[in-house]
């Protein structure tokens, strides 16, 4: 069975734990990096990470996407919502389907 983890500050993810998930507060770069790398490595299929950590290690997460597994998505912290994560899910979008589906005026 798979395994989802979050990733973030523990103020932004601790509410994540009552709802069974493996919760992982990383502060700098370095932890950041090193988590990722772990739980990518120990059977974990989804990992949440707050959009601020993962700005930190951008290129770690862009080396997991060509890959099946695991499936990294942002999420906002609470320092509120960069807009990464919708960039993120836009662009695999345009990806698999060939066109933009998110309309903005």
């Amino acid at each position: 069975m798979y395994k989802i983890a979050v990733m973030g500050d523990y103020d932004s993810i601790y509410g994540f734990a009552a709802l069974g998930l493996s919760v992982f507060p990383v502060e700098d770069e370095e932890s950041c990096r090193t988590t990722l790398n772990r739980l990518a490595q120990s059977g974990y299929a989804v990992i949440y990470i707050t959009e601020s950590k993962a700005a930190m290690v951008e290129e770690e997460i862009s080396r997991y996407r060509e890959q099946r597994l695991p499936a990294i998505i942002l999420i906002p912290g609470i320092s509120g919502n960069t807009g990464a994560g919708i960039a993120q899910v836009k662009k695999s979008v345009e990806q698999a389907v060939g066109s933009d589906i998110i309309f903005t005026e």
